[in-house]
Formats: structure tokens, sequence, C-alpha cells
């Protein structure tokens, strides 16, 4: 019975930061995300977990799609349409390690979306703090 009150009020905390997070907060969440399902497909390959791999892989991917389609590259910003090659190259990259299960894929792409999280992360903090 505590065990269920934890558990209720744990999903009760996590609903409540999704629902009252920024937009900015959110998209962060999704990175965090994405790091995080990255991590447990690749374990999930060195497991021979197939199907664990293929569905974390598809959560890491669906992350990126989402990001790449709110990027508004028609406002003209060169750096828009890189960061949209960069996510399209990370949803390529784990459509082939998906296929492969090849788990030097995954660690070819971990630090990538590692480095977009941390930027976001230090940007974020930044605008923040008003420098």
């Amino acid at each position: 019975m505590i065990m269920l009150a934890h558990n209720n009020g744990y999903n009760a905390y996590k609903n409540n930061s999704i629902n009252f997070a920024s937009k900015e907060q959110l998209f962060l969440m999704l990175l965090d995300g994405a790091v995080k399902f990255s991590k447990i497909a690749r374990q999930a390959i060195e497991d021979k977990e197939i199907i664990k791999a293929h569905e974390n892989i598809i959560k890491t991917q669906n992350i990126f799609y989402e990001l790449m389609v709110t990027l508004d590259t028609s406002s003209g910003e060169p750096w828009l349409k890189d960061l949209f090659n960069i996510y399209d190259f990370i949803t390529r990259r784990l459509i082939d390690a998906n296929v492969k299960k090849d788990v030097k894929i995954i660690d070819e792409i971990i630090p990538l979306i590692e480095d977009i999280r941390d930027t976001w992360n230090e940007a974020y903090r930044l605008s923040k703090s008003g420098k």
C-alpha cells in the first residue's frame, strides 16, 4: 500500500513537471530522453535484446523527428538548416544502427546527442541568468 502511494505521488509529480514546464524545459526534457533512450538501446544491443533495442532506437528517432519538424528553416537562418542537417544525420544513423543492431554506430551518435543536449542546456542556463 505504501509503494502504491509512492508511485502515485511520483506519477503526479512527473505529470505536473511536464504540464507546467516551459517550452524550453520541455525541449530539454526531450533531449534528456534522447540521451537516455539511445543509451538503453546501446545496452540492449550488447545484451542481444533486439526488441528492447529497436523500441528505444525508435523512441530516440521520434524525438529527433519531432525536433526537425519544429525547426523553421524557412526563416533563412543558416544555423537552423545546419541544425536540421545534424538532426537528420542522427536519425539516419539511428536507422542504420537499428537495421544492423550495431553498437559502433550508436557509439558514434551518443556523443552527438549529448553535445546537442549540453549545448541547449547551456543556452537555457545563460538565458535564465541574463548573460
